[in-house]
């Protein structure tokens, strides 16, 4: 009679996984592991990284100075169109044509990035400073401090933005204010004066839950300072909603330079060659739309730039939403 053998099975693909547990990551890693898997924000911090480094190596990519002016070359179509509307060639030497005055097209879409993405990004770190600020002593003071500050919120929220800007911009565009950095320190600052409120109302909505928090009274009785509770304990603690607000933030900027390009009151036109600052997307859009039968181009490039940031702008604050959720960690 057969007995069976209870030797242990030496057999290598037999793999023992009890107690196996995964590694476990912190939640910034957990953030950014959730964040690299989802590749609709992964397109969209691609675009913008694309869109950043031809800004800032505009110089080194640009086919030609934006402000040369090619005689008998205007309204010159793109370089692949054979026949215009209005009887010319597109040109290989100007891959998206030329526009009244005979300047390449493609080079004043790569500097317009430059202003576009700085609109983007500098009023919105203004923007947070002021608002995480605001947000901070509201919330953590209360009483009076809270009721002072939120009612000026109030009154900054109720005023239209747009007709805010429009009006900061006409009043003072011709000033000495208006005539830096080619009218763009005036647009900061008017798109930073009332575009910080909702920053700070999300801020002081954080800082009323989290100052509850056991941590809190923990630092508290040992003696740390209110300032050191802020910087050092609440506000780490509530940067999640913050990142995610200025992801939206950002785009909303761009936006609303391109309008203001638009309606002719954003930035002064350049003609320094050497200007950092010589023309913007909402500029280009401005130009555009008044010879869109001649050129198309001229109105289509800076607008599908335009989307494309906005677009990618959002795909990543969705993703930078998701991977910032706490309900979220390990669901993936």
């Amino acid at each position: 009679m057969a007995v069976a053998d209870s030797t242990p099975s030496t057999d290598s693909s037999i793999v023992d996984l009890e107690g196996y547990t995964r590694p476990s990551r912190s939640l910034l890693g957990d953030a950014l592991y959730r964040l690299k898997r989802n590749k609709a924000s992964m397109l969209g911090a691609l675009i913008i990284l694309f869109f950043a480094m031809a800004a800032l190596f505009a110089p080194l990519i640009s086919p030609h100075n934006p402000l040369q002016i090619n005689s008998g070359k205007g309204f010159l179509p793109p370089a692949w169109v054979e026949k215009s509307s209005s009887g010319a060639t597109g040109e290989a030497q100007f891959p998206l044509g030329t526009d009244t005055l005979g300047r390449d097209l493609l080079s004043r879409v790569i500097y317009g990035a430059r202003v576009s993405m700085m609109v983007g990004f500098v009023p919105a770190i203004i923007i947070l400073v002021v608002g995480t600020t605001i947000g901070l002593l509201a919330g953590f003071g209360g009483g009076r401090a809270d009721n002072l500050l939120m009612r000026i919120t109030d009154v900054a929220y109720a005023f239209p933005d747009l007709l805010f800007f429009i009006i900061v911009m006409v009043a003072l565009r011709d000033s000495a204010v208006g005539n830096l950095m080619n009218g763009l320190f005036l647009l900061f600052i008017a798109l930073a004066l009332v575009s910080w409120v909702g920053i700070a109302r999300i801020t002081r909505g954080q800082t009323l839950s989290l100052k509850e928090k056991e941590f809190v009274e923990a630092a508290r009785s040992i003696g740390a300072g209110d300032t050191r509770i802020m910087t050092r304990h609440i506000l780490p603690n509530a940067l999640g909603p913050l990142i995610v607000a200025a992801a939206f933030l950002i785009p909303n900027m761009i936006i609303t330079e391109a309008i203001l390009g638009y309606l002719g009151l954003g930035l002064r036109p350049a003609t320094d060659p050497s200007s950092f600052f010589i023309t913007s997307w909402g500029s280009l859009l401005l130009e555009g739309q008044s010879a869109i039968n001649a050129q198309p181009w001229m109105l289509l490039a800076p607008a599908i730039c335009v989307a494309l940031v906005v677009l990618a702008f959002t795909f990543l604050g969705d993703g930078l939403r998701d991977a910032l959720d706490p309900r979220m960690r390990g669901t993936q």
